[in-house]
């Protein structure tokens, strides 16, 4: 029997769940479609949702389990109160994640290494390294690197480097 993660995202997407999923496994590798549900006859009195109409799709990317959902019209739109953070382990991976998961996305919302796609999730795109400066036990070298992050959209590792050896 498949073990079931115990906290499990689940995205709202008025009808393009299918499209967001699509471009999600695209991007991260080790990625994939687990299971697709559909609306049957009941329910749509509630729902409004034709018979056959993905319902949800669970998905897992790079190793998180994540669900879609077609939720129809409803009022729900994310915001960035909630994110997905991809830590990355070198400035590749960071432009590479960077490049593709803002393309079509809001470039106001961009920032500190947050960025928001084209369906309006909030992703956190930042190098494994940063966690390390922040907590450092000099608060010069930590306020050094948030002096600096906070003057970014992408990150750059190597400016985060250099504010951390210089402070």
């Amino acid at each position: 029997m498949t073990q079931i993660q115990k906290i499990t995202p689940n995205l709202w997407f008025s009808y393009n769940a299918e499209e967001a999923v699509d471009f999600y496994t695209g991007i991260f590798p080790d990625s994939r479609v687990k299971r697709v549900a559909c609306y049957g006859k009941e329910g749509y009195d509630i729902h409004g949702m034709p018979e056959g109409t993905v319902l949800t799709i669970e998905f897992n990317l790079a190793g998180q389990e994540f669900i879609a959902l077609n939720g129809g019209d409803q009022p729900f739109t994310f915001d960035e109160s909630i994110s997905f953070i991809v830590n990355c382990s070198d400035q590749q991976e960071v432009d590479y994640y960077w490049k593709h998961l803002s393309a079509g996305g809001d470039e106001k919302a961009q920032v500190c290494g947050w960025l928001k796609d084209k369906y309006g999730v909030s992703w956190q795109v930042v190098p494994e390294i940063l966690s390390r400066y922040l907590t450092d036990a000099d608060p010069a070298k930590a306020a050094n690197v948030m002096k600096v992050m906070l003057q970014m959209k992408k990150l750059n590792i190597s400016s985060l480097e250099k504010a951390y050896e210089n402070a």
